[in-house]
């Protein structure tokens, strides 16, 4: 027999106790033309140590990127919000429409620390076309004066150059190599490397400091010596200002989804990659180092810097650092 509690039937109570089971982003985002918003508490977050990028903070408008590169370093960041690491990644953007807003907060309180714009994914990917989050992100910025590099592929940045140029922001365009049976195979939603050399020319003569992430070079795939001099010697004629070369990382997320790939495509590699990575999904610091040597001699006989070089911006100084919890 039910006995009433308070005037509450057991059967209520489970009701009203039961658990929402649900993925986060399930429980916490509003599905709107095929992409999840989601409010952030915070949008200034520490990157990790195998994001390849030289800030050690960056700002994401959105999570997950069409783009699909097999070898994104930011794809276990959706298994925090409830979803796979591989296809959702790729088809299930979320967006954080309150950005602008939190950032200008965050800012506020912000030491000043060089920022990195996109690392979550690419800010500039076909959801920004509808968001148009950037433009309020670049102000913030800029007005600032925090120093900031943007990180993308899509041509779509070309929209906002005038006020990139006017926040003296730097915009770095990743492209790893110019083989285009390559790109197909593990870029499949990214331009093609010509389109993306275009927009190197295009951002240098909007006045933007332009340089290119060499990123990432795929050990047995792109590192040949004659795939990397073609890559830089087109980087180079394209008017960049430098190459920050950044070999594959295979944090947990990217790891699975990138050797499920390569099991298929190219089996007799999978050995090979077992060896040359360790635990945290690092490459092996002899074979690191031999490949961005080589990039590096290669930048001085095509007159370009390497690496990433002083943050650029209007560094303003003083203020406490924002603790993110």
């Amino acid at each position: 027999m039910r006995v009433p509690l308070g005037g509450v039937g057991w059967d209520a109570l489970s009701l009203v106790d039961a658990v929402d089971d649900r993925p986060l982003i399930e429980r916490r985002a509003v599905l709107r033309g095929g992409f999840y918003e989601m409010q952030a508490r915070t949008v200034i977050e520490r990157l990790p140590a195998t994001a390849g990028v030289s800030q050690q903070w960056g700002v994401s408008p959105y999570r997950g990127c069409a783009h699909a590169c097999r070898g994104c370093g930011a794809r276990g960041g959706h298994r925090r919000l409830g979803l796979d690491a591989g296809r959702d990644f790729d088809t299930r953007i979320v967006v954080r429409p309150n950005v602008v807003e939190r950032l200008r907060a965050e800012l506020a309180r912000w030491d000043g620390e060089p920022l990195a714009v996109g690392a979550g994914g690419d800010c500039y990917q076909e959801a920004e076309a509808t968001y148009r989050l950037m433009p309020g992100v670049v102000r913030a910025l800029g007005e600032a004066g925090v120093p900031f590099t943007v990180y993308t592929k899509s041509p779509l940045v070309l929209r906002d150059a005038p006020l990139l140029a006017r926040a003296g922001a730097r915009v770095a365009v990743s492209i790893a190599f110019v083989d285009e049976r390559i790109r197909r195979a593990v870029e499949p939603g990214a331009v093609g490397a010509q389109a993306r050399l275009e927009l190197v020319s295009a951002l240098v003569e909007a006045g933007v400091e332009c340089r290119v992430l060499m990123a990432p070079v795929l050990p047995l795939l792109s590192d040949a010596a004659d795939q990397l001099a073609a890559t830089v010697r087109r980087i180079a004629a394209a008017g960049a200002a430098a190459v920050e070369p950044v070999v594959l990382r295979l944090p947990a997320g990217t790891r699975s989804w990138y050797l499920e790939w390569l099991e298929q495509a190219h089996p007799a590699l999978v050995a090979r990659y077992e060896e040359l990575y360790d635990g945290a999904g690092l490459p092996s610091p002899e074979y690191e180092r031999r490949i961005t040597g080589q990039i590096e001699q290669l930048c001085r006989v095509y007159g370009m810097a390497c690496g990433a070089g002083e943050p650029v911006g209007r560094r303003r100084g003083g203020g406490e650092q924002l603790a993110l919890v």
